[in-house]
């Protein structure tokens, strides 16, 4: 069937540095050294003040410190509401008041109390308390009044509903760019995703006709995402959490916060470096034979929509010949599939035509787990997967993975019918809505048992 989706190479556009969520990081990170130090100081005066001299015990250091940033960065004091609000100073006190409870009740456990003066405990609590109280006022202080609109990048984008614009918000108007959000036309969304990449939130301001559409879409990119509606405001003006004027209706809110990206991006790449130095032999003769099956390149590259509903190209080892190759993946791959070589089969048998794949997470398109990546031309029977469902956007709220929880459950291969959407659409809705690291270990865990599966050819 010709679907009439064009397919163009994705544009880069979207590669721009993420300033506000790099500063955010930057800011996190300076934080928890501050605090770290504070603690420090606390202990270090307490004991100059009670026993004449700077004493640590360094047991307590090598257990305490670690336990007390965990509890912070799990307790939110590393966040934006914990930099900017004072919520951040009872987070961080709590954390710690909760981690030398539990460094005392080990102590207590393993018969091994520290000889330390009672005074010089209580004394270093309250002074790193107080240095933790400080340290964070002038650091708030700071972030709201010198770097907030840098802090927090804010958009207001107007889509035929012309509307004041109030302080600290940047304006894209999309008409100017001669776009709107299409859920028909993934390259409409590539162009809107490339001028909101890195916002925090996304203020809309569109015409009744296409606030649905807009809800759609913001749904799918993983933000804090409103929708202007000019006739609600007789009822009542509410008030925005970060202080702004401006006002909208709730209709999506990103699935991972800034930390959960920190700890799955870590995670992936503790796993993808080592993973692609152990495999470089395998790649090297997997390379050299799929030159020799036939003429053409070793890598097959094509455009797939990814997170954000940005565009990006997935890398595989090339299975087919060149000459039948399908760019836009209209043909889904069959078990008897006269465009597959001899080797391709094989790679596509074992799954190895997807090792490629770790430099795509190396990049940063993509990560070990998460809803896999899908060709613009896909087909479910005889319609494109987001005419089958609309809810098939909201995937892309998160980076697409090399396994995923479809996956695992086996819903791989081709997609002849209406089911075999629906069934893998509705476990990469699961994964979003229920994720966490724990999952994601699992999830790369039971790949392992399907990478040779009745459905990879």
């Amino acid at each position: 069937m010709d679907t009439g989706l064009s397919v163009r190479s994705p544009e880069r556009s979207y590669r721009q540095p993420l300033s506000t969520e790099a500063l955010r990081v930057v800011i996190y990170l300076t934080q928890m050294a501050f605090d770290l130090v504070a603690v420090l100081i606390g202990f270090g005066l307490s004991g100059l003040i009670r026993l004449g001299d700077v004493v640590f015990d360094s047991t307590a250091l090598i257990s305490l410190l670690p336990i007390f940033l965990i509890i912070s960065f799990y307790s939110g004091a590393y966040s934006y509401e914990g930099i900017t609000t004072r919520s951040g100073i009872s987070r961080v006190l709590t954390s710690l008041a909760i981690a030398l409870g539990f460094y005392a009740l080990v102590r207590f456990a393993i018969k091994e109390a520290p000889e330390l003066s009672r005074i010089y405990i209580f004394l270093g609590i309250a002074i790193a308390s107080l240095m933790l109280i400080l340290q964070r006022l002038i650091l708030m202080r700071l972030v709201r009044d010198k770097l907030n609109s840098r802090f927090m990048r804010r958009l207001l984008v107007i889509d035929g509903q012309p509307v004041s614009v109030p302080a600290g918000f940047e304006v894209v108007d999309v008409a100017e760019h001669g776009v709107t959000a299409d859920p028909n036309d993934p390259h409409a969304l590539h162009h809107i995703s490339s001028l909101l990449v890195g916002a925090d939130r996304v203020v809309v301001s569109a015409s009744v006709e296409r606030r649905e559409s807009w809800s759609l879409y913001l749904k799918g990119i993983g933000c804090n995402g409103e929708l202007l509606l000019p006739e609600l405001r007789t009822i009542g003006q509410l008030h925005a959490t970060d202080g702004s004027t401006l006002v909208g209706i709730p209709v999506s809110k990103g699935p991972l916060d800034i930390r959960s990206r920190v700890l799955k991006r870590t995670f992936d790449l503790s796993i993808t470096v080592p993973a692609i130095l152990a495999l470089a032999p395998l790649l090297a003769i997997i390379a050299v034979a799929v030159k020799l099956s036939s003429p053409g390149p070793i890598l097959f590259r094509q455009p797939r929509m990814g997170r954000g509903n940005r565009l990006f190209y997935v890398y595989k080892f090339r299975s087919m010949r060149v000459e039948t190759s399908d760019t836009a993946g209209n043909r889904s791959a069959s078990r008897d599939d006269d465009r597959i070589t001899a080797v391709g089969r094989i790679l596509r048998r074992t799954s190895l035509d997807e090792l490629p794949q770790l430099f795509n997470v190396l990049e940063g398109d993509m990560s070990l787990v998460g809803p896999r990546p899908h060709a613009l031309g896909s087909l479910a029977g005889d319609q494109l997967f987001w005419h089958i469902d609309p809810r098939y956007w909201l995937r892309h709220a998160i980076k697409p993975g090399i396994t995923g929880l479809a996956q695992v459950r086996g819903f791989r291969g081709a997609t002849d019918h209406r089911d075999d959407l629906m069934h893998r659409l509705q476990a990469d809705l699961e994964y979003l809505s229920d994720w966490t690291m724990t999952g994601d270990l699992t999830i790369l865990l039971r790949t392992f048992l399907v990478v040779v599966h009745k459905n990879a050819y």
